[in-house]
């Protein structure tokens, strides 16, 4: 193995291609051979935040090295996951992750498609999961602002595989329409059109104005809204009379903070994989661009600040 290999990073003028050592596997790292990476917005924010760094939060590629303490992972296998934003991410040849966030890569999927699925996965089922506390007994409707969205179009799915609720979502061209009723959203009503009766509402523009008070007006008493984005003075009063709870999501909680239950991300992506090989779940990949490097990267960038994506822009070592 080389001592150097390729890699993407972010620069003060863009993207740029670069060659970086080799990292050394920690006790419970796999050092992966990255096939295919997916961009999300918090790529072209931390890349619009400043400073040089690796970018890129979901990976599907194969471990080639492990640390001395795994144990859930060999060389060989094929993995999917989204890494830790304090950590180099995985916009390079190889890539080190702790083995308590990775999943097996669904094995009826190609790098591309799996590659498309571990940041919104991790989002959506920590939204309904562990946020809602839902459980497969509960019903209610749930709103999925954004449906179309990467993170929207796994909210559906995980809502109706795993859930008795009612699923809206909304979107504002009939593309994202049809795209989010393909997943198995029961309806979908424009951003403006809101429904008037719900129970879940998962946003991921909080800071819209007047948004806040038309959620407290939606949601029935005692109903519940997670946020993933950071809006700037956020009132949450309206909220108050009819007692709605309030969540933030971070899919990197646990690996920033070490949690004690780290390993639920191993776990939800192993049943994950589970389900999309049983044709449960389906890869939300609408976009593909070849060649791990800092044109693809960039135009993939471009496409996720359009605001206007269906689904995810992946990009892969090209097909043999």
């Amino acid at each position: 193995m080389s001592t150097n290999m390729p890699a993407v990073i972010s620069t003060a003028d863009g993207l740029r291609d670069v060659e970086l050592p080799v990292p050394e596997p920690g006790p419970r790292d796999l050092l992966v051979r990255v096939q295919a990476v997916s961009v999300n917005p918090v790529d072209h924010k931390v890349r619009k935040g400043g400073g040089d760094r690796v970018l890129g939060w979901d990976a599907a590629g194969v471990v080639v090295a492990v640390g001395g303490e795994v144990t859930l992972f060999a060389p060989g296998d094929e993995v999917y996951y989204a890494g830790s934003i304090d950590r180099p991410g995985t916009n390079s040849a190889l890539h080190l992750v702790d083995e308590r966030i990775v999943g097996r890569k669904p094995r009826s999927l190609d790098f591309a498609s799996a590659a498309a699925l571990p940041l919104t996965t991790i989002t959506a089922w920590e939204t309904l999961f562990d946020r809602f506390r839902l459980s497969e007994q509960s019903t209610g409707t749930l709103l999925v602002l954004g449906a179309a969205g990467g993170v929207g179009s796994m909210m559906i799915q995980l809502a109706r595989a795993l859930t008795g609720l009612t699923v809206i979502g909304t979107a504002s061209r009939a593309e994202s329409r049809d795209w989010a009723l393909s997943l198995g959203a029961h309806d979908v009503v424009h951003h403006d059109d809101l429904p008037t009766e719900v129970d879940y509402i998962f946003s991921p523009s909080t800071g819209r104005p007047g948004l806040i008070e038309r959620f407290a007006e939606i949601l029935r008493p005692g109903g519940a809204i997670t946020a993933i984005d950071e809006p700037e003075g956020l009132d949450l009063l309206p909220l108050k009379t009819k007692s709605i709870s309030f969540h933030w999501e971070l899919m990197f909680t646990r690996p920033l903070f070490q949690t004690p239950d780290m390993i639920a991300q191993h776990e939800l992506l192993d049943r994950v994989a589970t389900l999309v090989d049983a044709g449960t779940i389906r890869s939300t990949l609408t976009t593909r661009l070849d060649g791990l490097n800092a044109a693809s990267l960039t135009r993939a960038h471009e496409m996720v600040e359009s605001g206007h994506m269906v689904g995810k822009v992946v990009v892969a070592e090209p097909l043999e």
